[in-house]
């Protein structure tokens, strides 16, 4: 049986965490503006401008995550505590009532956690579907089979975040593993949770495809880009652009590699390639690619205006030493994040897509130290 000074205290510690959130997220401003884009819904000539109406429904949702996921908490505690009250009153105590108390409590401190982790996406794109470009670093084989791992791994993550994945592009190392990949996540907040992936991937192990069994190490490089709205206007000069056409690789029954519908672009003036092959149509892998594209170039516009400024297309061709984000140090069991030092040794529960431990450490990290992200 459950103490009734113990739900009373734990009601108060709830109590104190809605207060700090609705300051964090200046909740009483989101739910003024909630209110204001409620009564421009209603207004019957609002779909005669389809784009400023989609753009109103996404604020409507975006706001709704903070403003009725924190005004449903608050009812549901000011519940309990009626219930409390009453049954003090009525001298009933019980083991059932405590006992579910405790229980919805627990369901109420998961759903502030929840709330608390939307802290950490307050940029303009963080809610958005995102792309992730794979890329095999230099040692062959070995890299090769590393960049597939990856791909699993991040399929993984994105299964266990509920997000919709699809490869858009897939290249296949000639024995093994991959060259590159290209895949797009989607879901609400795909980018926000994803962006810190962004970087170099070291491996060490020792070598499944070398008989003497010797150390290797290996890089492959994660790029993380968010989907661009259509809103957004990006000026592509048609003579920048190279474009080539081929045959798509894997399987996918008769169609593939007898026409040439993969699309691959380049942009002359950055060298940034995007390409895409899992459509059966020329046309909509051109579009994809020129989407993706477009995202690419408005990141890279966004990071020149950054006060750290990075090159990221360099940053992608250097794929070795000096620059990695995380170790997989497989013969010693242990993974490494280089820049907030965490490190556990459940190496396979990490490679099976359990991620959320780096992540989440490294959205504190800047979060903490004020760094400035897209």
């Amino acid at each position: 049986m459950f103490e009734i000074n113990y739900i009373k205290n734990k009601i108060i510690k709830v109590k104190k965490k809605i207060k700090i959130l609705k300051n964090i997220f200046n909740y009483h401003e989101k739910k003024n503006r909630l209110k204001k884009i409620e009564n421009i819904l209603q207004q019957p000539n609002l779909w005669k401008k389809p784009k400023y109406a989609k753009n109103i429904n996404k604020e409507q949702s975006e706001l709704n995550s903070v403003v009725y996921n924190i005004k449903s908490i608050s009812n549901n505690i000011k519940n309990i505590n009626k219930i409390i009250k009453l049954k003090i009153q009525n001298q009933n105590t019980n083991y059932t009532l405590n006992y579910n108390t405790v229980k919805q409590l627990k369901n109420i401190e998961k759903e502030i956690k929840k709330i608390e982790y939307l802290r950490f996406f307050y940029k303009k794109y963080d809610i958005s579907n995102c792309y992730m470009d794979i890329q095999a670093g230099s040692g062959g084989v070995e890299a090769q089979d590393w960049a597939n791992m990856l791909l699993r791994m991040y399929l993984r993550w994105s299964e266990n975040h509920k997000f919709k994945t699809t490869i858009i592009e897939k290249t296949t190392g000639e024995i093994t593993g991959i060259k590159s990949a290209t895949i797009k996540i989607s879901g609400k907040y795909a980018y926000g949770w994803a962006h810190t992936e962004t970087g170099i991937h070291r491996l060490v192990r020792k070598s499944p495809f070398n008989y003497t069994g010797k150390r290797h190490t290996s890089f492959s490089s994660i790029f993380i880009y968010p989907e661009m709205s259509e809103s957004i206007k990006i000026n592509i000069k048609p003579e920048t652009l190279r474009i080539d056409v081929y045959r798509s690789s894997g399987a996918g029954g008769q169609h593939v590699n007898k026409i040439e519908s993969a699309v691959r672009i380049t942009h002359l003036p950055t060298n940034i390639v995007t390409q895409c092959q899992n459509e059966r149509s020329q046309h909509k892998n051109k579009n994809q690619a020129m989407k993706q594209l477009k995202a690419k170039l408005y990141k890279l516009e966004i990071e020149k205006k950054n006060i750290e400024k990075k090159n990221i297309e360099t940053t992608k061709s250097n794929i070795g030493w000096g620059r990695q984000i995380r170790s997989y140090i497989l013969d010693d069991s242990r993974i490494k994040d280089l820049r907030t030092g965490l490190e556990t040794r459940n190496i396979q529960n990490i490679l099976d897509g359990n991620l959320d431990i780096f992540i989440r450490e490294n959205l504190k990290y800047r979060l903490s130290k004020g760094k400035k992200y897209v």
